[in-house]
C-alpha cells in the first residue's frame, strides 16, 4: 500500500510503494507515454487524454487531461535526470497550480521478493521500492497535502497496472 507524507516545512511530499515487479518494468510504465495514458487516471476522477515524453535530460514532457466535471488541465515539465531503471527527475508545472513550479524525484530500488516453499522461504523474483519526493511547494500546505493524496492514488494505479494489468478503462470508479 502506498504512503505519502508532507514534510514539516510543507515544502515536499514524500511517498513510497512496493511493487512486485522489477525496476525495469516499473520505469517503463512511468516513462512510456502510451503506457502511462493507460494507467494514470480513473473514471470519476480524471483521465489523461494526451501524453508526450522525450525521456532524456533536457527533454520535455506533457500530459493533458480532463476531470470528471469536464474541466481540462495540463501538466508539463523538463527531464533533469534520467538514469534507467533507477532514477527519474523532472520539473512539474501544472495549469491548476498557478505560477508554482515543483520538482519530482523518482527513485526505484530493487528488492528481493520471497515466496513460501515446503523447504522455507525462497527468492521468487525482484520487486521495486518506488520512492518519490515532490518538492518546491514553498510552504503551500494545501497544495502539498493535495499532491500527497494524489500521489497515493497514482501509486495505487501504477501498482495495479504493472502487477495486474489494470487500466483506466478496466478500473472501477471510486465508490460514492
Amino acid at each position: 500500500m502506498a504512503t505519502a507524507t508532507v514534510t514539516p516545512d510543507k515544502d515536499a511530499v514524500v511517498a513510497e510503494v512496493f511493487i512486485a515487479a522489477p525496476p525495469e518494468r516499473v520505469f517503463q510504465a512511468i516513462t512510456d507515454p502510451a503506457q502511462q495514458s493507460r494507467w494514470w487516471g480513473q473514471a470519476g476522477v480524471y483521465r489523461i487524454t494526451e501524453r508526450t515524453a522525450d525521456v532524456r535530460p533536457g527533454g520535455k514532457w506533457s500530459s493533458v487531461g480532463v476531470e470528471e466535471n469536464g474541466n481540462t488541465f495540463r501538466v508539463e515539465g523538463e527531464y533533469l535526470e534520467v538514469d534507467p531503471p533507477r532514477r527519474l527527475v523532472h520539473t512539474w508545472i501544472a495549469s491548476y497550480m498557478g505560477a508554482l513550479r515543483t520538482v519530482v524525484y523518482w527513485d526505484l530500488e530493487p528488492q528481493a521478493v520471497h515466496g513460501l516453499h515446503p523447504t522455507g522461504p525462497k527468492k521468487a523474483g525482484t520487486g521495486t521500492m518506488v520512492k518519490l519526493r515532490h518538492e518546491g511547494f514553498a510552504g503551500n500546505a494545501q497544495a502539498a497535502l493535495g499532491h500527497g493524496e494524489g500521489w497515493k492514488r497514482v501509486f495505487g494505479w501504477l501498482e495495479a497496472y504493472v502487477v495486474g494489468g489494470e487500466t483506466v478503462d478496466t478500473r472501477k470508479p471510486p465508490s460514492a
